[in-house]
Formats: C-alpha cells, structure tokens, sequence
C-alpha cells in the first residue's frame, strides 16, 4: 500500500447498480473528485455518431479517439463532460449513445488512451472513480475497492425511473432485456472485463438507499484512513 500516494476510491460495477449517484455523492461528502469513467467512453461514441465514423471501423475510431480532449468538471450541482470544448453533458445520455457505447470500450488502444487520462487524475487530487474496471486494472493499488451490485430486476426499475424522469417513454421488459445483454457484454469483453476484484467489499444495494450506501463508503474510508495514519 502505497502512502505517498494521493487517495483512490474505486467503485465497479454492472450497468444500473447506481455507481454514478454514490460515487458523485461520495466524492462531495469527502472534497474528493468524482471521476465517470464511462462518460469518457460515451463522449467517444457521441463524436462517433455525430461524425458519422463506422463502428466497425477500429482504424478510424482509434485515430478519432488520439485527437480527441476530454475533460471532465464538477461544480456545485452538476457533473460537466466536455469534448473538443464542447459541453455534452446532457448528450451522451441518450439512448443510441448508451447503446453503442460498448463499440468504443472494446477497443484495446482507445481504453490505453483513456486510462492514461484516467491515471493522470491522481497526481493531483484524492479521487472516487467509479466504471467497470478501475479496482482491476486502472488502479490496482486503489486504497479502497468496492463492487456495486443490485439485482437485475431493481436495476431495470431505476433505469426506468430516471428515463421517465427524462421524459423518454420507455418499457421495463426492454430495458432489463437491455441491462442483461450489457452485462454479458461487460463480463465477456476480452480486454478488462467487468470483474469483482478479490479484495474488494461487496455491496448489494437492491434493497438500500442511496444515502446508505454512501454512508457505508464513507465509514469505509474513515477505517481506511485510520489504518493508514496509525
């Protein structure tokens, strides 16, 4: 464990599991910053969509990734995505672009270039990063690992809720059809797959809120912190 390093939390796992609530709620709680991973992927995607560059084409889309900028803000309320100095943040959630997302996160040289930005974040802040796998290859070395999960069944229920929220008219059955097919996707991609690392602490939030799972982090973090002072 190295203490001259500056703070991870690392939160994967499954599409749904609400990674992105708690990471962010996490990381104001302790003045750490919020890192989504995956809205670096689907910032890709967007600009991929948007410039019509085939997804089959992994030559274009690896070119595209190099010449892209992505930066990722946080301010009082809200979590800001920027690509190329444009915001997107209320762009890469549509659909389409959660849809084909897992075009861009296959590609071997586009998740290197994605987690050298990812790695750059430490030296200078304590972070909470949550995605798929930032406890088994990002950072390895993160002083705290944890797996979000929740059943396939709740996680298609919130899904639902936050589309509707949205205004997007959507059906439970497709979205859980969808969440089960992200998931395989996610577990049986070649290059760093969608995996509970050994030493990670497990939380099922089926049945929590969101304030608890939280709460239960932030303990997390003040153990840790106490170990690694004394």
């Amino acid at each position: 464990m190295s203490h001259n390093k500056n703070f991870v939390i690392a939160i994967d796992g499954p599409s749904g599991a609400g990674k992105s609530t708690v990471a962010m709620l996490v990381a104001r709680k302790l003045g750490f910053l919020y890192i989504d991973t995956g809205a670096m992927y689907r910032a890709l995607t967007l600009k991929a969509l948007k410039n019509k560059v085939p997804l089959d084409n992994r030559e274009a889309l690896i070119e595209m990734a190099k010449n892209s900028k992505i930066k990722l803000e946080m301010d009082e309320d809200e979590y800001k995505v920027f690509l190329d100095g444009e915001d997107v943040s209320k762009e890469i959630r549509k659909e389409e672009v959660s849809k084909a997302s897992h075009f861009i996160a296959s590609i071997p040289q586009i998740r290197e270039i994605l987690w050298r930005i990812q790695r750059s974040y430490r030296d200078t802040h304590n972070i909470v990063m949550e995605g798929r796998d930032i406890g088994s290859v990002v950072f390895p070395d993160a002083q705290i690992k944890v797996y979000l999960d929740a059943s396939v069944d709740e996680r298609a229920i919130r899904r639902y809720r936050q589309l509707k929220q949205q205004g997007i008219e959507c059906s439970i059955e497709d979205i859980k059809k969808d969440i089960i097919s992200r998931d395989e996707k996610d577990t049986n991609r070649d290059i760093a797959p969608l995996v509970k690392s050994d030493d990670a602490v497990v939380i099922d939030s089926t049945s929590m809120n969101i304030n608890e799972v939280v709460n239960l982090i932030v303990d997390l973090y003040k153990k840790k912190r106490l170990e690694i002072d004394n």
